[in-house]
């Protein structure tokens, strides 16, 4: 687990587990969670649990402040030929927005898409008029690549959606900088 401060508070980071489905679907089902992602009203513990752990290729990472769970995040590898991309999604707690939830989650899953991962490229779509959200995934060095009008209902309106992706910075190949005598 890796962990950071935010507001005197040590933000642990680690995968997610079966015995956090509880506290999961409890987060998923909070108004301002789930009017800032994609999920629908009344998610069960079961629909939590398939989402969660049942995607091939995904990696499930939840915030921790005090062994309470405040966020949670997911990064699923594409196949074939886009095997090189990986989609990013991630949510706070009611209340607990502006507190390096998000910023701790999200260096997490950059970290394992560029060190351990190997992948090249992330996308992840955002609701267009969250604007702390689209602050914090710019500040990680994503980019808005389009708007989707209308692309979503929420609470009765339709709402755009705003994609961003994020290219992995150049590394250093084995051997660059070593200079032969």
């Amino acid at each position: 687990m890796t962990s950071s401060k935010s507001e005197r508070h040590e933000i642990g980071v680690r995968a997610a587990e079966p015995s956090d489905l509880d506290a999961l679907a409890d987060i998923m089902n909070g108004h301002d969670y789930r009017f800032g992602t994609m999920r629908l009203p009344h998610e069960s513990r079961e629909a939590a649990r398939s989402r969660l752990f049942e995607r091939p290729g995904q990696t499930s990472l939840v915030a921790e402040i005090e062994s309470e769970i405040v966020g949670l995040a997911s990064l699923v590898r594409l196949s074939d030929r886009r095997a090189h991309v990986g989609l990013i999604g991630m949510g706070v707690r009611d209340g607990w927005s502006g507190r390096g939830v998000g910023t701790a989650l999200l260096s997490e899953l950059i970290d394992l898409a560029d060190n351990w991962l190997g992948l090249v490229r992330l996308e992840l779509d955002v609701y267009a008029d969250n604007g702390p959200g689209i602050a914090l995934y710019r500040k990680f060095g994503f980019r808005d690549e389009g708007v989707r009008p209308a692309a979503a209902i929420r609470d009765g309106a339709y709402a755009d959606m705003l994609m961003m992706g994020r290219l992995r910075p150049p590394s250093p190949l084995p051997g660059d900088g070593i200079v032969d005598p």
